[in-house]
């Protein structure tokens, strides 16, 4: 075939009713102009402009199945709801509601009040506010009680985390201006009072998050820096970053955080918490309410389907956190991963591999969970990302793990059809 042999986008799009016709038929004469220009023949251009029109319809974000072994994976979207919070997010959104209106009095209200109780129940605090996420709960905290005057932070506490947020440029971001105290590796409590002068408004502890120094190395626990706050009469505002409820090896929580002295907490929704994206700020009432009253809240407060996840997530908390899946999933004994492993594997023709599960998430970085994955060849990580749903593994020696510390019993069925269907196409 020619190039004045193809068809015109009229001839493509005759008598088809759809508004993509036309921009489907033109990206599919682009690319077979291409391939004739290659030395290739395009073949029949109809059916490819159905199958375009098809791709142009998915819609970008979708459901995959993470079989990486990495339960709280940020490219995957983070933590997955638990059934409790997806019914929730469906009952809200489905019509009105109370969102910032007082069924009490039937005057205006506030969004903030919706997850504040539970909040206040779970962690000790004695009040708490909700943006979309710990980014913003931080820059929050800072503007709202630090700007133009002087923040403390341990050098060792300097990090960049996930697409290159700093904790430098969210310090000039807020307006306050960053003080570095201590070493790269060893920082101690007097270092803080050292540093401390009149233009001092916060001290700042960051949680080191998806990195550890080891070694020689010194880090104040947060009751001395707490104390120097007292002495000091400065704010001290605590960023844990996953901010873990259930209990997770040396992870800080944040009731252990606030009993310690920290003033405010700033924490994550959607990591090891198990909810959807979204920054807390936990503590002291006075303080979150000079949050609340900053302009930047409006800004970055969340909306009403994050409000109606989170709140359902948190109730589990109170009798059954082993529902929430982030929970449930690091958790679980590895016999049972072993088992959906073999499963798999038996029905795909793979092998059982045992491997290292990852928490993620910036969450307890040297941690490793027991798990085992069903081994396959490694040409079928493209097809698999192309399945519907697509299926997400590790490439590694030469194989395709698929790691079922983080596969549901319900994914494992779906994974196998995806496997058949990828070695078929």
């Amino acid at each position: 075939m020619e190039l004045r042999d193809l068809p015109s986008v009229d001839e493509l799009t005759r008598g088809v009713a759809d508004p993509l016709a036309v921009a489907a038929a033109r990206t599919v004469l682009d690319q077979a102009r291409e391939e004739i220009r290659g030395g290739r023949d395009p073949g029949d251009l109809r059916p490819r402009v159905e199958e375009e029109r098809a791709r142009m319809r998915r819609p970008s974000l979708r459901r995959v199945l993470n079989a990486t072994g990495v339960v709280v994976h940020t490219n995957l979207g983070r933590a997955p709801l638990a059934a409790e919070a997806l019914d929730r997010v469906v009952e809200v959104a489905r019509g009105y509601s109370n969102l910032e209106y007082s069924l009490e009095d039937g005057q205006r209200g506030s969004r903030q009040d919706h997850a504040a109780s539970i909040l206040r129940r779970l962690t000790g605090a004695e009040a708490a506010l909700v943006v979309n996420n710990n980014a913003a709960a931080v820059l929050l905290a800072l503007a709202a009680l630090a700007e133009g005057r002087e923040v403390l932070v341990s050098r060792g506490e300097l990090i960049e985390i996930g697409d290159g947020f700093r904790i430098p440029d969210v310090l000039a971001r807020s307006g306050a201006r960053l003080v570095e105290v201590g070493t790269t590796n060893r920082t101690r409590a007097a270092d803080y009072e050292a540093a401390v002068t009149a233009e001092t408004a916060v001290l700042l502890r960051v949680h080191q998050s998806n990195f550890r120094i080891v070694g020689f190395t010194e880090r104040p626990p947060a009751k001395k820096v707490a104390a120097v706050a007292r002495r000091q009469g400065l704010i001290l505002v605590d960023d844990l970053g996953s901010g873990a409820f259930a209990p997770f090896a040396d992870e800080p929580s944040v009731r252990e955080s606030l009993a310690a002295g920290a003033d405010l907490v700033c924490f994550s929704g959607d990591k090891l918490l198990g909810g959807p994206q979204a920054g807390i700020v936990a503590g002291r009432a006075d303080l979150v309410e000079r949050l609340r009253r900053h302009p930047l809240q409006r800004a970055l407060r969340a909306d009403k389907l994050t409000l109606a996840a989170l709140e359902a997530t948190l109730a589990l908390y109170l009798d059954a956190p082993d529902r929430i899946p982030v929970v449930a999933t690091v958790r679980e004994d590895a016999a049972a991963v072993r088992a959906r492993a073999e499963r798999l594997a038996a029905a795909v023709g793979g092998a059982v591999e045992e491997t290292r599960a990852r928490v993620g998430g910036g969450a307890l970085p040297l941690a490793e969970l027991q798990s085992f994955a069903c081994a396959v060849d490694e040409s079928l990580a493209a097809p698999l990302r192309a399945g519907d749903p697509p299926v997400i593994g590790i490439v590694r020696d030469g194989r395709l793990l698929l790691d079922c510390r983080t596969l549901s019993e319900a994914d494992v069925d779906e994974a196998a059809a995806a496997v058949a269907a990828a070695r078929a196409g």
